[in-house]
Order: structure tokens, then sequence, then C-alpha cells
């Protein structure tokens, strides 16, 4: 009787989806997903960057 009258707390206690092993623990999980969506992410992450990298060394030549 006692586990019908609090069901959220036996849900919490086994969540239905839990987290892959290989990126719990690291400072950024998305490196390693693997998928359609984690692989389009990861090539807009990367442009981001090379573009930021860009966007620095232009804004460091127009300042000289």
């Amino acid at each position: 009787m006692a586990k019908e009258k609090y069901p959220e707390k036996d849900k919490e206690k086994n969540p239905a989806l839990k987290p892959d092993p290989k990126t719990t623990n690291t400072t950024d999980p998305q490196e390693n997903m693997e998928g359609p969506v984690s692989s389009i992410m990861q090539n807009i992450r990367e442009e981001a960057e090379e573009n930021d990298k860009d966007d620095t060394k232009n804004n460091k030549n127009k300042q000289n």
C-alpha cells in the first residue's frame, strides 16, 4: 500500500533512461556521443570555434 501512496519516489530511484557510461564524468559529454544529431552539433561546434579563432585574429590585426 505504501508504494501506491508515493509512486513518484519509486520513479526517482529507477529512472527509465540512464546516462551513457561513456558520457558520465566528462567535461564535455557531447564529444563522445554518436548519432546524426550529435554529429551535426559537433560540426556546428567545430565551425563556430574556427570562426571564433578567425574573429580573434582579425580583431587583433585591426587593433595594431
